[in-house]
């Protein structure tokens, strides 16, 4: 946790100074700075939960960084500082939070620390240069004004993703190189909205002035609404496939829960060996249904453990189980992987591969007692080469020896990002942190 203590104490240093100094030599431009403090407080008043998505507050957001690239007024220089910047940021964003935090859904802190530090950066990067006549000596006011503000928005945004996943690395143990590229993923959705946004509002301010600002907020409201309808409909559809994968349960061919951890250690072991977002999602629905096809047996197998079974019925199952998962109208890759996890393992594909070692796995350890998880690895791994790739099994152990060292028992889906109260902590949440991986299986029913 050194690097995300490090990053909110920096955060908290930078906006402690930058209200004392505000607060001290007064506020220049105070128009503009209540201009833009109201914009960046209404976003705050929109933003859609306390950490969800990569960016729950695209127009606090959007205001936060316009705030900081702006040099002139309808024509007219302003005189702002970095200093100033942060301080308004931090302030409106405190009074925007206020309801949030009245409801119990605070913003998260490591949010807070990001947006003040990639304010911060921007700010610094062009308020100097706008405010000594450097910038504009050297670009004028024409097209190449443009592109450094366009070029400083893409370094702000690479900063945030890199601090994003430096903290996700940092409480996780995930490959800081898959996070980092998941982060930048993910600049080309809402991230991408908010920075173009930033430098549409900052250009036109100096032009149109601050009339502008409710005029070019309104596209970014309409995105973020559609975003947060785009969520919904993904909820929705990830509580349709976690229900099919139950059906198994309730109709008693596997043990309760079983599904919901072998999509953990499953999502947990992808992420691990780099799977980029969209694979992981593939793969965590798959896992999900990977035993589905067992309806279609007239007797239970025991305690559903489909791994002793004959090959030629694990395949049956298989196929059988991807023919239902095609029915249901889940995306085709997922039905693809749910029918190849009984083929040989050199002729699957990574995922299938993956789901095959997590369900072996757990099925395993449910079956040794209390001793189970580290009997069930070692049998694994005598089966490398020849029913289990090397390399996700090894992926398996990391994911279980992160979960041993940071305590087990934890009910959040790995890989995923979440806002956790102090002391859990959280990046990108996103907001983002990952969740711990159950060590000891839960008894069955």
């Amino acid at each position: 946790m050194a690097v995300t203590v490090a990053v909110r104490a920096a955060a908290a240093l930078l906006a402690v100074g930058a209200l004392g100094a505000t607060l001290w030599y007064g506020v220049e431009d105070p128009g503009i700075a209540l201009a833009f403090g109201v914009l960046i407080a209404v976003g705050e008043l929109a933003r859609w939960g306390s950490g969800k998505g990569r960016e729950p507050a695209p127009l606090g957001a959007a205001g936060a960084l316009a705030y900081a690239l702006v040099g002139e007024c309808a024509g007219r220089p302003s005189h702002h500082g970095v200093l100033q910047v942060v301080a308004i940021v931090v302030a409106a964003g405190l009074v925007g939070a206020v309801p949030h935090v009245a409801l119990g859904r605070g913003p998260c802190l490591d949010h807070i620390a990001r947006r003040v530090l990639s304010v911060g950066f921007a700010a610094l990067c062009f308020q100097p240069l706008y405010n000594s006549g450097q910038l504009t000596a050297v670009t004028g006011h024409g097209p190449a004004y443009a592109v450094v503000i366009v070029t400083l928005l893409a370094l702000t945004a690479l900063c945030d993703a890199v601090l994003a996943a430096a903290m996700a690395h940092d409480r996780s143990g995930w490959p800081f190189g898959p996070l980092l590229r998941e982060e930048l993923r993910g600049m080309s959705g809402v991230g991408s909205a908010v920075c173009a946004s930033g430098a549409v509002m900052a250009l036109a301010v100096a032009v149109a002035g601050l009339w502008a600002l409710p005029v070019f907020s309104f596209p970014l409201l309409l995105t973020q609404l559609a975003f947060r309808r785009y969520a919904a409909v993904r909820t929705t559809y990830r509580q349709t496939i976690a229900s099919l994968a139950r059906a198994t349960e309730i109709a008693g061919y596997t043990p309760a829960g079983h599904a919901r951890r072998v999509a953990d250690l499953s999502r947990a072991m992808g992420r691990d060996l780099g799977l980029p977002g969209p694979d992981l999602g593939v793969l965590e629905y798959a896992a999900l249904m990977h035993d589905i096809g067992q309806l279609s047996l007239v007797d239970p197998v025991p305690a559903g453990a489909t791994a002793a079974l004959p090959e030629a019925e694990q395949r049956r199952i298989a196929l059988l189980g991807g023919a239902v998962v095609r029915q249901t109208g889940v995306a085709a890759d997922v039905a693809v992987v749910v029918e190849r996890q009984a083929d040989p393992f050199h002729e699957q594909p990574l995922a299938a591969r993956i789901v095959r070692t997590a369900n072996a796995y757990d099925e395993m350890a449910r079956e040794q007692g209390p001793h189970g998880p580290l009997g069930a690895l070692e049998r694994l791994r005598l089966a490398t080469g020849r029913d289990h790739q090397p390399e996700v099994v090894e992926a398996l152990a990391r994911v279980l020896a992160r979960g041993r060292g940071r305590g087990s028992g934890g009910r959040g889906r790995p890989g995923t990002r979440r806002c956790a109260p102090a002391g859990r902590g959280s990046a990108g949440d996103v907001a983002g942190g990952v969740g711990k991986v159950r060590l000891t299986p839960r008894p069955p029913g």
